[in-house]
């Protein structure tokens, strides 16, 4: 089931790059240095009257920073609104949602069945989940560190200890995964984030095959936080979606299983799926069927689905998505 959960997720994600054509340019025949462009049919916001209140946003840490910005923008349009944003982990935007402490839920991932139904038993319909942006979700190292590729098995072998992909071997030191020198003995410091994390359960998902992560993976309690140990520590390596990319790091390119192609985590890779943990970040709301949301609401999701939002997105570091998929999710929400 996972197997095909995480197909259909590549399928959508590989219809992109045809829609996306114009967007993106490429600097390098390497693909390492992208200038992006939002989608040109995008339409551009326009601020409308009588929207005034609160808004309040509980959930994913790693579009703490992106909900910041879109907030800012937002205010840009309407001054008197004030936006309250918590970025404590996905797993917390579920109960905020269900008790309506909060009308916006951003989530790193697509939430679980079992918190859909925790949703529907008090509302008596399925909450409302918009895509966003699209994210490579990195394994980052230290920016000196001469790794130049690993497969999913990898990846599998160094965090887990479940090793569920197969690889042949636990992986703990440098010198296994084919680095010399000063490197080869060297032990691999990991870094993680904790379990109220949509990054942490996508990773666990899609890079360990749900198995268990290794007792000695240092848990963080955001993303900003498990980059700043790849770059304090030189033999360090931790994963994080790709906005939180800093000088300190670099994010190692990726092959689905050995003898494959390594992608890098660039934005090309993520849309046509070619990089083996691309995936969309969302924002869950709650919409009665036949009502609209309210018009705050409305018009904070309109926003970040226009021109505008998704500039934001390209200043945060994810990657944006194209008017075709801004339409559906309009569709969805308003």
């Amino acid at each position: 089931m996972k197997n095909r959960k995480l197909q259909m997720s590549r399928l959508i994600l590989s219809g992109l790059l045809a829609l996306i054509v114009g967007i993106i340019s490429l600097w390098s025949a390497l693909g390492i240095a992208e200038v992006l462009r939002v989608d040109p049919e995008l339409p551009r916001y326009k601020a409308v009257s009588g929207v005034s209140g609160n808004l309040s946003s509980v959930g994913s840490d790693t579009l703490n920073n992106l909900m910041t910005f879109w907030a800012e923008t937002f205010n840009k349009f309407y001054p008197n609104v004030k936006i309250q944003i918590e970025g404590k982990g996905s797993s917390t935007a579920p109960p905020a949602l269900i008790s309506g402490t909060a009308q916006l839920g951003p989530m790193s991932r697509p939430m679980k069945g079992t918190e859909i139904d925790a949703f529907e038993k008090k509302f008596g319909y399925k909450p409302t989940g918009l895509r966003t942006a699209v994210d490579a979700l990195a394994v980052f190292v230290n920016k000196d560190n001469p790794i130049k590729c690993l497969t999913i098995a990898q990846v599998d072998a160094i965090f887990s200890k479940s090793r569920r992909y197969g690889y042949k071997e636990d992986i703990k030191t440098w010198g296994q995964l084919g680095l010399t020198g000063d490197w080869a003995n060297r032990p691999i410091s990991l870094f993680g984030r904790n379990s109220a994390s949509g990054t942490y359960g996508f990773f666990k998902d899609h890079a360990l095959k749900n198995g268990d992560y290794k007792d000695e993976l240092k848990e963080q309690p955001g993303s900003a936080s498990v980059v700043q140990g790849a770059a304090v520590d030189r033999y360090a390596m931790g994963y994080s979606g790709i906005g939180y990319t800093t000088a300190g790091v670099r994010a190692v390119p990726l092959a689905e299983k050995e003898g494959g192609t390594c992608a890098e985590a660039t934005p090309a890779n993520a849309y046509s799926g070619k990089y083996p943990l691309s995936r969309f970040l969302f924002i869950y709301v709650n919409r009665a069927p036949g009502k609209r949301l309210d018009p705050l609401t409305s018009e904070f999701i309109r926003l970040l689905l226009s021109k505008e939002g998704q500039e934001v997105v390209i200043k945060d570091g994810y990657f944006p998505i194209p008017n075709s998929v801004a339409k559906e999710e309009l569709n969805k929400a308003l």
